[in-house]
């Protein structure tokens, strides 16, 4: 395993790797939190993987995600780490091949990952059995439970045997989560990396004030610019998603989407476009982007304002991955501008602010204000 680590380039552990992994190959319940893009991944992959008894033909650990792009990504690393040991990893998720579910099945995973909803179908239809189960990890707990996954979660977690280990992450750790604990988890150990709402230092951070009807007009400077080499653009709703899509698509812009109400295939094949640059622009929902993982993602730009400062933490965490700089920019309205400010006190740094006139006067140097 040491090898294959420093194969991908893991050679110094991340804060809640450092605090997880040993405890969690000890054998310990643990709540971890710890939010996307704080290698909370391979906190609970690795020692899953130390631990797995590559010999035995059934599912050994499961891992429940709240969205299938999360599941996906979750399947890549474990891939990843596993790529020199005998073992499979499966991907169980809605709107997937059910076909392709029940031959990888049948091949004797150790490893499933899935949504709560998929993953239940397979239990009803008896194509999968937890009965053997020694690990349950829940990513992004709180989410599942903002989706309305809590019920599906613990019916789940009954068919698993009652020795076994469970590792819950969570950016934020709400009742039902210590209710689940109680029930479900054996003295588990909390375990948090300090500074919960703390931004990459490396991601410099504007907004630009405009009016709702001007959106687009500074939407797409921005857009112009050259340093802009991989923009994703956040939504607030699916409507607007869509709205944004063809409204710049009209302007002449190469641009693609993915939200929930999308196919599995379309948005599969929207973020293939993205990953592989085919396209410079990538609109999404927070939902939709949780999980995504693309390294150069030089921009996050927020069509809407964020609702909350978790979520602007959140969708900035998307860029200035691994190391690199990256720039984070807020579109907002005269009436907004308190979330601003709610942001700031959260994160505890500034967010310079500039008007859309400053835009219009930089004109062909936009990449001063963007670079």
């Amino acid at each position: 395993m040491r090898s294959t680590l420093e194969g991908i380039g893991y050679r110094n552990p991340t804060p809640i790797q450092a605090l997880t992994i040993p405890k969690a190959i000890a054998g310990r319940d643990i709540i971890g939190g710890a939010q996307t893009g704080s290698g909370k991944t391979a906190a609970f992959a690795i020692p899953v993987l130390e631990r797995l008894d590559p010999q035995l033909p059934e599912v050994q650990a499961i891992v429940l995600c709240p969205t299938r792009e999360l599941a996906a990504q979750v399947t890549i690393e474990f891939e990843r780490l596993a790529a020199h040991l005998p073992i499979q990893v499966l991907a169980v998720v809605g709107g997937d091949s059910m076909t392709r579910q029940l031959d990888g099945l049948r091949r004797h995973p150790a490893v499933v990952v899935g949504t709560p909803g998929r993953v239940l179908d397979h239990l009803q239809r008896r194509s999968l059995s937890l009965a053997r189960v020694k690990f349950a990890i829940l990513d992004e707990a709180d989410r599942m439970l903002d989706m309305g996954f809590a019920p599906d979660v613990e019916r789940i977690l009954q068919q698993t045997p009652k020795a076994r280990q469970t590792l819950l992450f969570s950016a934020t750790v709400p009742a039902w989560i210590h209710r689940l604990a109680e029930r479900h988890m054996r003295e588990p150990e909390t375990l948090s990396v300090a500074g919960e709402m703390e931004l990459v230092p490396t991601v410099r951070q504007w907004c630009i004030e405009c009016s709702w009807a001007d959106k687009v007009e500074a939407l797409t400077m921005l857009m112009d610019s050259p340093q802009v080499t991989m923009g994703l653009i956040f939504t607030s709703t699916k409507r607007n998603a869509d709205l944004l899509h063809a409204s710049l698509l009209a302007r002449g812009y190469d641009v693609t989407v993915i939200h929930g109400d999308l196919s599995q295939h379309d948005r599969d094949q929207a973020l293939e476009r993205f990953r592989h640059s085919k396209v410079r622009f990538l609109i999404a929902t927070d939902v939709a982007a949780r999980g995504l993982d693309i390294e150069d993602i030089s921009h996050v730009i927020n069509y809407d304002a964020p609702s909350t400062p978790e979520d602007y933490v959140h969708r900035v965490g998307r860029t200035a991955r691994a190391g690199r700089e990256g720039v984070a920019l807020t579109l907002i309205t005269p009436i907004e501008i308190l979330k601003i400010r709610d942001i700031e006190r959260h994160t505890h740094r500034p967010i310079e602010r500039h008007q859309l006139e400053d835009l219009r006067l930089l004109a062909g140097s936009v990449g001063e204000l963007v670079g």
